[in-house]
């Protein structure tokens, strides 16, 4: 039995990584999948695949940064679906040159608009539709770096997650007395296309023991899946083999060695 027949999902960063997996998880159950994304291709080849597999799936290609479009991209799913049940607000984007010493005023633009203002014009186009349905769910991936201070994700990306999370937060806040739900996924390292931004990217070893994108499509299904009284705030969860914790442990155990041989 598919659980999500009759309901319409709306995806944004459909067309790689975490996005793709969510989206084909999703139609897996029944649900009527719109991808959205900057580019119409990698979307297109995701909507084939489901259809492939007996999904649904559309595609409606969006700039998220431009406030107007969203707006017009909701009122292209209301008027052909007539509801919105689940947003999966996914859309992200990293740079090179993200440290204070090298980044330029133009990265600091797309990394706030990319990560933060797109997810805030998305949620706020989406709750209308959802308030008159009475119901609805949004789901936005931020990351680790939206609850932690790193050295690797650049200090605007962590910004910007941060951001996230408390968007997220704040919706419930306001819209739980309407029947929304809203829960921000903070993840550590996945193995998607973003990690090729990094300076130098990751080599294969590192993203083999990474999550994989497929680990967020399952999560993501099962945020979907819950009833309607279940709001499940904020998930945060991480690869096993932690890069970030060894690396705390290592630096203990270093200076434990030093103290001792004083």
């Amino acid at each position: 039995m598919k659980l999500m027949k009759g309901k319409v999902a709306w995806v944004t960063g459909a067309g790689t990584g975490i996005g793709e997996a969510g989206a084909i998880g999703l139609a897996a159950e029944g649900a009527h999948v719109v991808l959205s994304g900057r580019r119409a291709a990698p979307l297109e080849t995701v909507a084939k695949r489901i259809a492939e597999d007996g999904g649904s799936a559309e595609v409606l290609a969006v700039d998220l940064t431009k406030a107007s479009e969203v707006e017009k991209a909701v009122a292209n799913i209301k008027q052909k679906h007539g509801r919105i049940d689940v947003l999966v607000n996914n859309a992200g984007v990293n740079i090179p040159d993200r440290s204070w010493h090298r980044i330029s005023p133009d990265g600091i633009d797309t990394l706030i608009h990319g990560n933060l203002s797109s997810a805030a014009y998305v949620a706020r186009a989406v709750l209308p539709v959802m308030r008159a349905q009475k119901d609805g769910l949004i789901i936005h991936t931020a990351s680790w770096a939206g609850r932690y201070v790193g050295p690797v994700p650049g200090p605007l990306y962590i910004a910007a997650k941060h951001g996230v999370v408390a968007m997220s937060h704040s919706i419930n806040l306001e819209e739980c007395q309407h029947g929304i739900r809203s829960t921000v996924v903070c993840p550590g390292e996945v193995a998607t296309p973003i990690m090729q931004q990094r300076d130098p990217p990751e080599p294969p070893e590192a993203l083999a023991r990474m999550l994989q994108s497929e680990d967020l499509g399952n999560l993501i299904v099962y945020l979907a899946m819950q009833p309607q009284h279940v709001c499940i705030n904020e998930v945060v969860i991480s690869p096993t083999h932690n890069r970030g914790y060894i690396g705390q442990m290592r630096a203990r155990q270093q200076q434990q060695e030093a103290a001792r041989k004083k």
